[in-house]
């Protein structure tokens, strides 16, 4: 069950989107926090931990988290990534794989560690790269797939994963 969303960035459509299904929306802007990561994701983290989360799914969040949060969320942090990882970790990924000349591109879902891109994948998703793609049609036709993938995906996850202790 879906009990939170926090974004960010204030005014997201995902924040508007959570409120209309009835699920409780948040902003927690890190341009508050300047340039302390840490202090951002603490403030975070004591916000999930108030109200007793016990998966936190990363989804639109391009921003690397530190160690203190992997750590404190370690086994029961969950991200998409637009590729076929190990392929493409970080940026740019679209782009890469036409650059590359790949037949075929896709989303991974995965356990996050401190190391980008590189935690245990739980899920992918394939599709073959059209001649005529460009890094924007790709992304485009990726979303489609990452929308089936990844709430497959933290089903399964949370099936098999004990509430924390607080």
């Amino acid at each position: 069950e879906i009990v939170l969303v926090i974004s960010n960035v204030p005014d997201v459509e995902g924040l508007q989107r959570a409120r209309e299904a009835g699920i409780e929306a948040l902003t927690v802007d890190h341009k508050r926090f300047g340039k302390d990561r840490e202090a951002f994701e603490r403030a975070i983290d004591a916000v999930l931990r108030a109200r007793r989360i016990d998966i936190v799914a990363l989804a639109g969040f391009m921003r690397v988290l530190t160690p203190f949060f992997v750590r404190a969320w370690s086994g029961r942090l969950l991200n998409i990534h637009p590729s076929l990882l190990p392929k493409y970790p970080g940026t740019n990924t679209h782009a890469r794989a036409l650059e590359a000349g790949d037949k075929e591109h896709g989303a991974t879902v995965h356990l996050v560690v401190e190391e980008v891109d590189a935690g245990e994948v739980l899920g992918q998703a394939r599709m073959p790269i059209e001649a005529a793609d460009t890094p924007e049609t790709l992304a485009q036709r990726l979303l489609a797939l990452e929308h089936e993938l990844y709430p497959r995906c933290l089903a399964k996850f949370a099936a098999k994963t004990p509430p924390r202790e607080v």
